[in-house]
Parts: C-alpha cells; sequence; structure tokens
C-alpha cells in the first residue's frame, strides 16, 4: 500500500505532457488504482515511468509495448474507462 506522499507523486506522475494521456491515465488512477492488486500497481507505476509518445502510441493502438506486462495494463486502463463512461452515459 504507498503512502499518502507516494500517491500524491503518483497522481501528479499520472498528469502528462499530452491531454490525451491525462484524459486517460487520471480518471483511470483516480477511479481504479486502489482496487489494483499489488502486481498491478507497481506495473501501472512502472508504465508512467514510459515517455508520452509511447504511451500515446499505445493508448491509441497504433503500437504494442514490448513488455507484456505493460500491455495488459493498457487494455485494463482503456477498458475500465471506457466502462465508467459507458455508465456515466
Amino acid at each position: 500500500m504507498l503512502s499518502p506522499v507516494e500517491k500524491s507523486r503518483l497522481k501528479w506522475a499520472c498528469r502528462r505532457g499530452m491531454l490525451e494521456l491525462d484524459v486517460i491515465f487520471m480518471p483511470f488512477f483516480e477511479h481504479e488504482f486502489d482496487s489494483l492488486n499489488d502486481a498491478e500497481q507497481q506495473t501501472f507505476i512502472r508504465l508512467l515511468e514510459s515517455e508520452d509518445p509511447d504511451l500515446f502510441r499505445w493508448s491509441m493502438g497504433h503500437a504494442a509495448p514490448a513488455d507484456p506486462a505493460f500491455a495488459t495494463m493498457i487494455k485494463m486502463i482503456l477498458a475500465r474507462n471506457q466502462a465508467r463512461h459507458d455508465r456515466q452515459g
């Protein structure tokens, strides 16, 4: 479990240099991160260390990350964001 300071840093890391990435990562962090298991949380944290152009390509489906855990996490982020969006109508 992350300390409040670590969570604050992680929230800051979700703020990217591209609006498109902010729209993808911030809602996931705010609404879904706490429900992830430890391994998934660590994968998410590692994923945020990636460069914005890579995150953008992966999130838009223009490329796939070499790390299979990253590929799984990207799919999870997109699916959960879509499900939340669908519920909000």
